[in-house]
């Protein structure tokens, strides 16, 4: 009769650096904050005025989703 070979150990390097929740709501948000930096820029042609309205759309779509989507 043979033993089953023991559980390979456990390895805190394998884990992944972001969740999938984590990666959804980067991803919804920089979406987001892409489209409004074109929008602005198209509607205005200030590139700077696109820029910042674009990272403040990532920002608060961030915290928005973070709070939409569940635990």
């Amino acid at each position: 009769m043979t033993t089953p070979p023991p559980p390979p150990p456990h390895n805190p390097d394998a884990e992944p650096l972001l969740t999938q929740r984590t990666v959804l709501v980067l991803l919804t948000a920089s979406f987001i904050g892409t489209i409004i930096g074109v929008l602005v820029f198209f509607s205005s042609g200030n590139s700077a005025g696109a820029l910042l309205a674009g990272l403040t759309g990532f920002g608060t779509s961030t915290l928005g989703l973070h709070q939409l989507i569940g635990h």
